[in-house]
């Protein structure tokens, strides 16, 4: 190894080794968008480098946020299977709680919503366009009634998986 190498602490590259790839999500923008913005499906702002929920500016230009863009694809980010006998019994009141949690948090995060639920053989799941929104109202569910909570990420895809069951 040169002396000049050595002195300012460089490492020589092996390529025999892979390189940990960053994580892609293709529903977020590569570079900045123009402001300001507005999503021409539910209007929420571009502004300040972070989608708000704003009266609309007279010279924004129209994009599609990334909410939409995953649900017009089809494509959640979060799952939430809730299942489990003590659900079944109090349905009507967790999914009341689950809808609420979503109302708190897409009030100051737009892209934070539920895409869809899906009534299935004895259980339920719910989708969202964030996986921080699938993980709150896993938290919410078991702050209010325990049962087991379980989390999934998985890395490569950028999606969440949570399971609530009582």
């Amino acid at each position: 190894m040169s002396k000049n190498i050595q002195q300012h602490n460089f490492q020589p590259i092996r390529h025999d080794r892979l390189l940990q790839e960053l994580v892609h999500d293709a529903y977020k923008a590569s570079g900045k968008l123009k402001e300001p913005a507005v999503c021409k499906h539910c209007n929420a702002v571009y502004l300040h480098g972070r989608w708000q929920w704003l009266a609309v500016p007279i010279n924004a230009q129209t994009e599609i946020c990334p909410a939409c863009h995953r649900i017009q694809d089809h494509y959640p980010a979060g799952f939430l299977t809730i299942k489990g006998g003590f659900f079944l019994q109090h349905r009507n009141e967790i999914m009341n709680l689950i809808h609420n949690q979503e109302h708190r948090e897409k009030a100051d995060h737009p892209l934070k919503r539920i895409m869809g639920v899906e009534e299935r053989t004895g259980e339920t799941l719910v989708t969202t366009t964030d996986i921080h929104l699938a993980r709150s109202i896993g938290d919410a569910l078991h702050r209010a009634y325990q049962g087991q909570l379980e989390y999934s990420y998985n890395q490569a895809e950028n999606l969440l998986r949570v399971e609530w069951v009582h």
